[in-house]
């Protein structure tokens, strides 16, 4: 094996990582201040398609991400106000929200373009790949080769909110609501006000995300894209016990089985390489349950 082929690997990791980090964080964010937000998913889809169909008609990289982060917070909002607001049963607003936005992509997609199943066309502008130009013929420099400012970006999102939860007041204040609401409004603090705002920026993030994975890796949309990267989110999340810096490893870890079923589909059959993130999933959740009942 080259360090060629290696380095290709690694940056294949990275790639795969940054949707799917961007999601668990906002998981991460919601699972702080106590709400389970099971529409990440959907969230992550409409920014998929979004941005796409914004990037189709207008062929501008920024105002495509900025539509794709801002439909993934509108239907954030709906969740919000059902979910946080009016006391849904977060599985019912969660499942009803991912299919929902599974079926109207799909429908839009027809009635937009005429077409079933994806669209992909010149017109769409991917997003800027950087290169580090002195090293772009190391090790170093094929490993960090074509990466977008979005997979450099969600490692500094993770710092930041990191900083903002533990090292700032107001941060404090998100968190003790996800510990004890009552308590902590009876100190004046807005919990219900909090717990909606954690989920609408829930679902930027899932937004940027989406944009991320139908401009970044690929430029193109396909139904049902995100193929169920929210729910593996919502796992690097738990496994990163809603902690911004340990879901990066977390996120990792599962970037790690994506591009490992990316890199054997030369080698085995695609039906068991497209099975490897959801194995590994599976495996880690119940590697982590089973220390968390010895704990």
């Amino acid at each position: 094996m080259s360090l060629n082929y290696i380095a290709q690997i690694i940056n294949s990791i990275f790639r795969s990582t940054s949707p799917i980090l961007l999601v668990a964080l906002g998981s991460a964010l919601c699972g702080k201040v106590g709400i389970f937000n099971v529409a990440l998913e959907g969230q992550m889809l409409i920014g998929c398609f979004v941005s796409i169909v914004v990037n189709y008609f207008t062929s501008n990289v920024a105002f495509s991400v900025i539509s794709g982060v801002l439909s993934g917070g509108m239907i954030a909002l709906i969740v919000a106000v059902l979910q946080v607001k009016y006391k849904g049963p977060d599985m019912v607003i969660g499942t009803s929200i991912n299919l929902l936005v599974a079926a109207m992509t799909s429908y839009l997609l027809y009635i937009i373009f005429g077409l079933r199943g994806s669209l992909s066309d010149k017109r769409i502008v991917p997003l800027h790949k950087l290169s580090i130009e002195p090293l772009q013929d190391t090790f170093i420099g094929r490993v960090f080769a074509d990466l977008t400012i979005i997979d450099y970006a969600c490692y500094f999102i993770a710092v930041i909110m990191f900083i903002y939860l533990y090292k700032t007041v107001q941060g404090y204040r998100v968190l003790s609501v996800g510990l004890n609401k009552t308590a902590a409004e009876s100190l004046g603090t807005k919990g219900t006000q909090i717990q909606m705002v954690a989920v609408i920026v829930s679902g930027l993030l899932c937004g940027l995300g989406g944009a991320a994975l139908s401009m970044g890796q690929v430029t193109l949309f396909t139904e049902n894209m995100s193929a169920g990267r929210g729910f593996i989110a919502m796992a690097a999340a738990s496994m990163g016990m809603n902690h911004p810096i340990i879901t990066i490893f977390s996120s990792l870890f599962f970037g790690i089985c994506q591009a490992l079923g990316i890199a054997l589909q030369g080698s085995i059959k695609s039906q068991i390489t497209m099975a490897i993130p959801y194995i590994g999933t599976v495996a880690a959740l119940v590697v982590f349950s089973k220390r968390l009942q010895k704990k």
